[in-house]
């Protein structure tokens, strides 16, 4: 399962923190109110039971009392329904038995030991509040109170906090994406940098005065990227002066190996193969050492221009000796590329020389399109790549496939770097597969370099 990343995780937290404490104050007021209210209404309800108890006390202390009369005189509303008990008979206003039936057997007890009590009951689906008042010996007095409005109120209460709470939790996390916005936006500004440096752009910097708090991590990633970029100056600088050095005495041993061939007729056997050697030794000197100059020139941006990458593929298959028929141009593919010719010339040269010395030749070299990058794969014959080794044979200085195979090889070692070198130019990548029925795929990406 994939990792959220951390303005995720932040603002969640934030949403999950506030929705927590919001819930937390809506339980705590919503309990605090209906308790209020709860007893509030209690209260209202038991004065008013007293009083009416006084009236129905006073109406049925005569020699032959009107009940039911009593009971309608009562001022109760719509919301108090009256009930008398006396002598062991139940009389309400109406012949609706649902008052009498909502009174519990506890409270009826209670009440008749002679002590005035309070309860919430429910009655059909409804709540009630019964308040009973001992009046005589003989009599007690009821009133059914219902609690549907308060009920109502509380339902009001309650969705009016479960809309708050969520409001809070989606403030919260809009807090936090806008606090992780800014917070991490030094880190974007990190990031941008690492990717123009990583693009080969060494004059990327961060502004140590865009955040004090910063101000150290800032001059300690410029003074690192001063370092780097110095180390990969002198480094280049040294390669570049070395290959500029040796130059001129490979041209004399090379002028010196052309005339000790020129003169092999003259030569005894020994002698020719040993000027032969010599003379395949200052070729190979001679490819590294341009290599190296090229290689020391390759980590600036590429120069594009529209390029037409067919006639570059036949040529390097030409230089090679290989038929250009293995050259393709996938259908649908526009031309010309946006790319530095130089650069792709040398990738084509590479990669079919890398297939000649070590991959058994190449059979199909490839120009394709992926999305907004052109796409270059040559395939070939070998035994293929083991998979460990996929990622450092593109380092730089690695001897490639021949270390794998079989022996030194004859080539310089570099030419799959330089490959590698050359598409990170363009931003690119290159990476080697299985190619089916055996061998290896090389795959130069260049993106946003088809014009």
């Amino acid at each position: 399962m994939r990792r959220l990343g951390l303005r995720t995780r932040v603002t969640a937290a934030f949403a999950v923190g506030a929705l927590l404490l919001a819930a937390s104050m809506a339980l705590v007021s919503y309990e605090l109110t209906r308790r209020s209210l709860i007893g509030e209404r209690e209260r209202t309800a038991l004065r008013a039971a007293y009083f009416d108890a006084t009236v129905v006390r006073a109406g049925i202390d005569t020699d032959t009392p009107d009940v039911v009369e009593v009971l309608r005189s009562l001022d109760t509303g719509g919301g108090r329904r009256p009930v008398l008990h006396l002598n062991g008979e139940w009389y309400a206003r109406t012949a609706d038995p649902g008052p009498t039936a909502a009174i519990p057997h506890d409270l009826r007890r209670v009440v008749a030991a002679g002590q005035p009590a309070v309860q919430r009951v429910r009655v059909d689906g409804q709540s009630v509040l019964v308040v009973g008042v001992p009046l005589s010996a003989t009599a007690t007095y009821f009133e059914v109170n219902s609690l549907r409005e308060l009920e109502q109120t509380f339902q009001v209460l309650a969705l009016a906090l479960t809309t708050v709470a969520i409001m809070i939790a989606g403030s919260g996390a809009a807090l936090g994406w806008h606090a992780t916005r800014h917070g991490l936006r030094p880190l974007t500004a990190v990031a941008d940098a690492a990717e123009k440096i990583a693009a080969g752009d060494f004059t990327a910097r961060l502004d140590p005065a865009t955040d004090p708090d910063l101000t150290r991590l800032s001059s300690s990633f410029n003074q690192m990227v001063d370092r780097l970029a110095h180390r990969i100056e002198r480094d280049r600088r040294f390669a570049a002066d070395v290959s500029h050095e040796l130059r001129s005495p490979l041209q004399t041993l090379a002028a010196a190996a052309s005339v000790l061939a020129r003169r092999r007729e003259h030569q005894d056997e020994r002698t020719a193969i040993a000027a032969g050697l010599v003379a395949d030794e200052i070729d190979r000197f001679q490819r590294l050492v341009n290599d190296l100059i090229d290689l020391a020139r390759s980590d600036q941006p590429a120069h594009r221009a529209p390029v037409d990458p067919v006639p570059l593929a036949h040529a390097a298959c030409a230089a090679l000796d290989l038929p250009t028929s293995i050259v393709r141009l996938a259908p649908g593919v526009p031309v010309p590329w946006r790319v530095e010719r130089r650069r792709v010339a040398q990738i084509l040269a590479n990669l079919l020389d890398n297939a000649v010395t070590y991959g058994g030749g190449p059979t199909s070299v490839l120009l394709d399109r992926d999305g907004s990058a052109a796409v270059i794969e040559v395939e070939d014959d070998g035994p293929g790549v083991p998979v460990e080794d996929r990622e450092a044979i593109f380092d730089r200085f690695v001897r490639g496939r021949a270390a794998h195979t079989r022996g030194a090889g004859d080539g310089t070692g570099l030419g799959l770097a330089l490959v590698a070198q050359h598409a990170a130019a363009h931003g690119g990548t290159v990476t080697v597969t299985d190619h089916p029925g055996g061998g290896a795929r090389f795959r130069v990406t260049l993106p946003e370099s088809v014009a």
